[in-house]
């Protein structure tokens, strides 16, 4: 099983969202990390079919998927960062919608929809209409009918917004069960979700694949980068004018400033050990 990204562009007139992007997706949790813009949301569309690049190609098992069309949205599972709904269906109607678009069979699609809504925690308000669902509910709706067809190929584009810090841990638990002999591909502005699933992390800024691997792998570059020291708390602002700060921490003698840095920013700061949400940082300082 093999997914294959060759020499991805896209372009909007003057605007490149994706430049030459390539990679090769074998079973696995891949991590997809990247700012606002860095053309998450534009690659996922396009390695679902749902959008032409202007150079490149999408393979699935080394066949183009235009090629294969309707084979390959049958083992593709897909949560759009939009997801749209029919808000007077009920949440067990909507799943069986679902299903009969992806062309399971009635028996096979009941238990399916059952068993999924069971899992997300909406087993319990399947027959209240989606309207009356909560945002965190409709999110786990979401999840649910992109993996009612068991797809070999799983997309999920912001899939835990909505989700309190328990349905995270939940959804993180259910995609690690699910990933065995798949390819899940995943993004996400909540670090942590990443940094508990992932099997490997990409880093997408300003359109360009900037590295890929473990986060054991990604964290060495930035291992003599992170920074605590104690600062008065009238400098907090100045400091933070100069330098990339992930975390302040108030106490009785003053502010401690966890800070990204390839240089020691004081003569007192001490070196610490970083972790994926300084990586982010790293990569996406304001501005960058």
């Amino acid at each position: 099983m093999e997914l294959n990204i060759k020499n991805i562009t896209k372009e909007y007139g003057n605007v490149t969202v994706l430049n030459d992007v390539s990679f090769t997706f074998t079973p696995g949790v891949y991590g997809i990390l990247g700012a606002n813009g860095a053309g998450k949301t534009t690659l996922f569309r396009i390695i679902c079919g749902l959008m032409k690049p202007n150079h490149g190609s999408i393979q699935y098992d080394h066949k183009d998927i235009v090629l294969q069309a309707e084979k390959y949205r049958s083992i593709l599972g897909f949560l759009p960062q939009d997801f749209r709904y029919y808000p007077d269906f009920t949440g067990l109607n909507f799943m069986m919608y679902i299903a009969s678009l992806k062309g399971l069979h009635v028996k096979y699609a009941k238990k399916r929809c059952l068993e999924l809504l069971a899992q997300v925690g909406l087993d319990d308000v399947k027959n209240k209409k989606i309207r009356k669902y909560s945002g965190g509910m409709k999110q786990r709706l979401g999840i649910a009918q992109a993996m009612i067809n068991n797809p070999e190929v799983l997309i999920l584009d912001e899939p835990t917004v909505g989700l309190d810090p328990k349905e995270r841990v939940k959804f993180r638990k259910l995609i690690s069960s699910f990933a065995e002999k798949k390819i899940v591909l995943l993004s996400t502005h909540i670090v942590s979700d990443v940094e508990y699933i992932a099997d490997e992390i990409i880093i997408l800024k300003k359109g360009r694949i900037e590295n890929s691997g473990s986060i054991t792998y990604l964290l060495k570059e930035i291992q003599n980068c992170v920074w605590e020291c104690l600062v008065s708390e009238k400098d907090v602002n100045q400091i933070e004018q100069l330098y990339t700060v992930s975390n302040r921490k108030y106490g009785e003698d003053g502010v401690v400033l966890r800070i990204v840095s390839k240089e020691k920013p004081f003569i007192d700061a001490k070196q610490v050990v970083p972790t994926l949400e300084d990586l982010y940082l790293f990569y996406f300082r304001e501005g960058e």
